[in-house]
């Protein structure tokens, strides 16, 4: 691993981690960090509750959101900027739809 990070990544005590997609529409982009944010809040609270099917679904929502943003899967870097987009927008029409499911129940 490189000693300075480049403009794929960016290091945080040692630790190396991906940049989001920089491709990604700013709009699109906030949507995902913002479910990004309340997915890392769902972990907690299933965690302190022992709930492990709570724990399975925020996990799932980070991975989406994760994915949209281009931190997680194929390196966005090596794909075509429109796959790209595509990805990010459908990940958050994913997230946007559990949301209604959460809220039909």
């Amino acid at each position: 691993m490189p000693a300075e990070p480049d403009d794929h990544f960016f290091v945080v005590d040692g630790r190396r981690w991906r940049r989001t997609d920089p491709a990604i529409p700013e709009d699109v982009a906030a949507a995902l960090r913002s479910h990004l944010g309340r997915g890392r809040n769902a972990v907690k609270q299933a965690r302190r509750a022992g709930d492990e099917d709570a724990l399975a679904a925020a996990r799932h929502r980070n991975g989406l959101a994760k994915h949209g943003l281009g931190e997680r899967g194929p390196e966005w870097w090596s794909r075509p900027e429109a796959d790209r987009v595509a990805d990010a927008r459908r990940a958050l029409e994913d997230l946007d739809a559990l949301d209604a499911l959460d809220r039909s129940d």
